[in-house]
């Protein structure tokens, strides 16, 4: 059982947290506009227990806030609102994203709405060592596996991203769906010429990008030993600096 996250304000005392902390407006905005676009359901608590989970309905860092859905009459809104220590809580890919709720106020209009103040602050637990990269548009790595209700369709899906813990796939629109828990005990990952890695996957999330471009298939890479782990670590890490080189040159 997960324990009550803690207030961003209690956190910072302690140690080991720089690796998770976020304080760039751009990236904090970045990951914001990932939770709204993706519809990923955000648990808005207090240290009271009163917990309240919606979606992010607005992003707008020209005015300093972010909105949130919210039905006036919950009791539960009510209930967390009495407090003044909001945190929010969501998961994108499996990583858990957390952030204050600053000035929250009940906005009613035509729809009911919780606006807050733009996050200062914002810890994304995922370590370093873990980033995620996107592949270069020089590279197409592929995943290739069967489908988990097909056995006799072979399916060769385009690598959107990838880090030593994860990678996330496109499911093209024509191919049958995928659900999410669904465990794949073999799947070939070609990165590059040098690097092909035979691991398995859970899908844990399934995402509809929209109608014209299918699914984005989030994924927990599993088997990873040795030899392959560093194989992948170093392909990260020549990616991570490519990207860099072209942004600098």
């Amino acid at each position: 059982m997960e324990t009550k996250p803690m207030p961003l304000g209690q956190m910072r005392g302690q140690q080991d947290l720089d690796d998770f902390r976020i304080t760039s407006a751009v990236e904090i905005q970045a990951i914001l506009r990932q939770l709204l676009e993706r519809n990923t359901m955000v648990t808005l608590s207090s240290p009271s227990g009163a917990s309240y989970t919606t979606l992010m309905w607005a992003v707008d860092p020209t005015r300093g806030i972010i909105c949130f859905s919210a039905e006036a009459s919950d009791p539960r809104l009510q209930q967390l609102l009495l407090s003044d220590e909001i945190v929010a809580v969501a998961y994108l890919d499996s990583i858990k994203v957390q952030f204050d709720v600053d000035g929250a106020v009940q906005v009613r209009g035509g729809d009911t709405a919780l606006n807050a103040s733009f996050p200062r602050e914002l810890f994304r637990f995922q370590r370093r060592s873990s980033f995620r990269v996107k592949p270069l548009l020089s590279h197409t790595p592929t995943a290739h596996f069967r489908h988990p209700a097909l056995p006799d369709m072979q399916l060769s899906l385009r690598i959107l991203d990838i880090s030593l813990g994860g990678v996330a796939l496109a499911l093209p629109k024509d191919v049958p769906n995928v659900g999410a828990g669904i465990h794949i005990r073999r799947c070939l990952l070609e990165l590059d010429a040098d690097t092909q890695l035979d691991v398995g996957i859970t899908i844990h999330h399934v995402t509809v990008l929209n109608e014209n471009q299918g699914a984005r298939l989030g994924c927990e890479l599993e088997g990873l030993h040795g030899t392959d782990e560093r194989a992948l670590q170093n392909y990260i890490n020549q990616t991570q600096k490519r990207r860099n080189a072209m942004a600098t040159g």
